[in-house]
């Protein structure tokens, strides 16, 4: 299936098909559940598209998380410069890279997001807590939209209307998708000594983040409503994506549902232990989905 998603895609250096095919591993080795989605529920002709800018997402990530702050900046300096290099001569010596410059020749607003990404990414190098909604937001629409729309871009509609309805959705989606994640690593982010809740929020509640208590419970409850309201807002997705997208689209959605539940019945214990979807329910809501694009018959990739 794979070499012929390659084929279908236009990759038919071996080189880059050899390169493609190692991001591929990688993908599938730290996002094994967003990978099976993918490769179950969108056209064959996508998927090394999507795997090059998951996997070029994951490798900037990896590049600066490391080290102080300083470190972390520098590492984001030599990585811009080397990405804006594979794009200025179409080639590069890092394979992650080269498959990058492939598939934002297939799709060109892919650079166009790369490069929001790289600026978002000066924001998340620093970061270590948020005053305020409004810092959130701007955390959100700076780093988290550009980051999901290096792949999300690859499933947008054609139409101008249909990409503002698509590119909002996708904003409110991503917005109720970093609220989960804050929620369910909150445990871990106090320990490391930053907090994606917003400050005014928890004095408002006067909750304590480093312990369970009824306090940091109305927080979470409140934290979880304000993600809820943002996915339910996300629905119009499903009215603009084409025909062979809204399985993917339903699936992920709803994984996010599943997020948002299982924080919600955690509450004030996320200050001691981490959260996730119950894996049991995400599998059948990925078969459900499987089941009836399969009803519906193979549609035309992009």
């Amino acid at each position: 299936m794979w070499k012929g998603a390659l084929d279908r895609a236009g990759v038919g250096e071996p080189l880059l098909r050899r390169d493609y095919t190692e991001q591929r591993r990688v993908v599938r080795r730290f996002a094994t559940a967003e990978y099976a989605a993918a490769r179950l529920l969108l056209p064959a002709a996508l998927l090394p598209h999507v795997v090059a800018a998951v996997a070029f997402m994951h490798d900037t990530d990896d590049r600066i998380d490391r080290g102080a702050a300083e470190e972390r900046g520098a590492a984001l300096v030599e990585w811009d410069g080397l990405v804006r290099k594979a794009f200025a001569e179409g080639d590069s010596g890092v394979p992650v890279l080269r498959c990058l410059v492939r598939t934002a020749e297939c799709y060109p607003d892919v650079r166009g997001y790369v490069e929001g990404f790289l600026r978002g990414c000066e924001r998340e190098v620093v970061w270590r807590a948020f005053a305020d909604e409004e810092e959130l937001e701007q955390y959100v629409r700076e780093y988290s939209l550009p980051a999901l729309m290096l792949t999300a871009c690859l499933l947008a509609p054609a139409d101008v209307s249909g990409r503002v309805v698509f590119v909002d959705g996708c904003h409110r989606l991503i917005r109720a998708m970093q609220r989960i994640d804050f929620l369910e690593d909150l445990s871990e982010d106090v320990r490391g000594g930053r907090s994606g809740v917003p400050a005014d929020a928890v004095a408002r509640h006067g909750a304590d983040l480093s312990r369970p208590g009824v306090a940091l419970g109305r927080l979470v409850g409140e934290q979880v409503d304000r993600a809820a309201v943002d996915l339910v807002a996300a629905g119009p997705l499903m009215g603009v994506v084409g025909g062979s997208y809204r399985p993917f689209v339903r699936a992920l959605v709803g994984v996010q549902g599943l997020r948002l539940e299982a924080v919600r019945r955690a509450g004030a214990s996320l200050a001691v232990r981490g959260s996730g979807p119950p894996v049991g329910a995400a599998a059948v809501l990925l078969l459900r989905e499987v089941a009836a694009r399969a009803r519906r018959g193979p549609r035309v990739g992009c």
